[in-house]
């Protein structure tokens, strides 16, 4: 046990003494803007000859269509991609992505990945690998000081290690752009046999991808971005490019009878059979943090993505649907939420329930305002772990399908009139910690398409909460399932284990939640 104690007291040292690189050179470099003649520039300019000055947004709600977007634009890019993500699991969706990054940058296309380091805790030398091919650029965001021991180096170093990068933000050829909330991995895309994200994402098209652009090179430029050869000193050779590319090219092959992968490639032909590419028009508005949000206090507000949320309260005459997994509003949130329903605007939450939830401390700091809310008039639904299915395939397997739900969208529907897509979630951890990015579509038909479909399933997907009075005076929420039987009432939360609620009881008596 001593022997333990001395090795574990000089690791945590050592984890502790390592420090980032100084004096890095970062090459700076900028979104490319003569991009017009490419085929997605062509495509681009040719679909906004009818809607001049406009966006066009095309909601990806199926994860099977999400990733293709992503496949798609990768094949069809002829200049640059850039590439922004929170997560990138090394798993089929992973690697299927990242083949196509691979494909073409050897086309000669520019491509450029920023990653968060602690969110895709990615294999340094795969990393390293990519980063070798001469058209690949690899940098990490705010990344652990030690490479070799990372959970003692974040622990070592956590105040400033506990700020994050969550945006997630696809750009092709400067002409296209996906936004939204989903990050790289099977459970995103619904390829896994785990768990599936009910979630959404917009391609878009016309002058807001410009900004989309000028946000990632704002991160891409600032210094919290590590280029990965500098982070840790040195860089490989080609062999190790060679080895990767192999690898994923056997493991692509060895998955093409996936049930998953062939339904994908049915609908890849199709789309590009069709050609045809449906958008909803109008004006984009693009919010996003400042990169040196992470070196601000919390309390903090130049810069950030809430503050440029700023009056649109004040704008909200009828309706407001908010979807939001993490649903934290803290007692301003909850205020501001009880005021507009005191003045006629009906507030609608859709978040994750206990039993759908993938993170229990977050579900902790949720349900202490969940009875103010309802007290104040809110309307508080949240989701069945059955709720959410990956598309169906003819053959069904159990590595396709998987056995449980949890929503994963963070959208906001203002009067129907307009909706904002994107990666924050309204609790602390966005608001306060992390970086995050997202539009408001101005279009009253893309709103009310995303409204209208999720209005009429919420019975059927979800539970709606309601606070029942007795007459002694006391209160209690209970969870009302409607269904073809009728009406079904839980006291509990509904398809837990009273460990699972005593657990999230537990947490709830700790002070984190300005963590969460």
């Amino acid at each position: 046990m001593r022997r333990w104690l001395i090795v574990a007291t000089l690791v945590l040292a050592f984890s502790g003494c390592a420090s980032l690189p100084d004096n890095v050179e970062r090459n700076e470099s900028h979104a490319l803007q003569d991009t017009s003649t490419t085929t997605l520039g062509q495509q681009s300019q040719a679909a906004q000859q009818t809607h001049p000055g406009q966006n066009g947004f095309r909601p990806l709600r199926s994860g099977v269509d999400a990733l293709l977007a992503r496949i798609v634009l990768a094949d069809a890019a002829q200049r640059s991609l850039d590439v922004q993500y929170y997560i990138w699991h090394d798993d089929l969706t992973g690697r299927i992505f990242a083949n196509a990054l691979l494909r073409a940058a050897d086309r000669g296309v520019r491509v450029r990945v920023l990653l968060d380091d602690v969110g895709a805790q990615a294999n340094d030398e795969v990393l390293l690998s990519l980063d070798s091919h001469p058209n690949i650029e690899i940098r990490l965001f705010n990344p652990v000081a030690s490479r070799t021991f990372r959970g003692l180096g974040m622990l070592s170093d956590f105040s400033r290690v506990n700020r994050r990068m969550h945006n997630k933000a696809f750009v092709a050829d400067n002409q296209a752009a996906i936004l939204g909330g989903r990050n790289i991995g099977d459970e995103y895309f619904e390829a896994s046999s785990e768990v599936v994200f009910g979630d959404l994402d917009v391609l878009t098209v016309g002058p807001v991808v410009g900004e989309v652009s000028h946000a990632f090179d704002a991160f891409w430029n600032a210094p919290s971005s590590y280029p990965i050869a500098a982070l840790l000193g040195r860089s490989v050779g080609s062999e190790n490019l060679i080895a990767l590319r192999a690898g994923l090219a056997a493991y692509i092959e060895a998955n093409r009878d996936n049930p998953y992968v062939m339904q994908a490639g049915s609908r890849l032909a199709g789309e590009a059979k069709s050609g045809r590419y449906d958008f909803y028009w109008g004006k984009a508005t693009l919010l996003y943090d400042d990169p040196a949000k992470i070196s601000q206090a919390p309390d903090a507000t130049e810069g950030h993505l809430m503050s440029q949320f700023s009056g649109i309260g004040a704008q909200i005459h009828q309706e407001l649907l908010i979807v939001s997994p993490y649903f934290i509003p803290g007692e301003a949130g909850v205020a501001w939420l009880r005021g507009l329903v005191a003045r006629g605007v009906r507030v609608t939450v859709l978040t994750n329930s206990l039993a759908a939830t993938d993170v229990g401390a977050v579900h902790s700091g949720y349900q202490r305002y969940r009875e103010a809310l309802l007290e104040g008039g809110v309307v508080l639904y949240e989701l069945k772990p059955g709720a959410v299915q990956p598309a169906k395939t003819e053959k069904k397997t159990k590595a396709y399908g998987a056995s449980r739900a949890s929503l994963h969208a963070k959208s906001f529907v203002f009067d129907r009139s307009a909706v904002f897509i994107g990666s924050l979630n309204l609790d602390p951890r966005s608001m306060r910690l992390n970086t995050e990015i997202g539009v408001v579509c101005e279009s009253a038909p893309l709103a009310e398409d995303i409204a209208g479909a999720l209005e009429r399933n919420l019975d059927t997907i979800a539970w709606r909460l309601e606070r029942v009075v007795e007459p002694s005076g006391s209160a209690h929420i209970e969870w009302v399932e409607t269904g073809a039987g009728g009406e079904r009432r839980y006291v509990n939360e509904p398809e837990v284990t009273v460990l699972r609620r005593l657990s999230v009881w537990f947490l709830g008596l700790l002070p984190i939640e300005s963590q969460l």
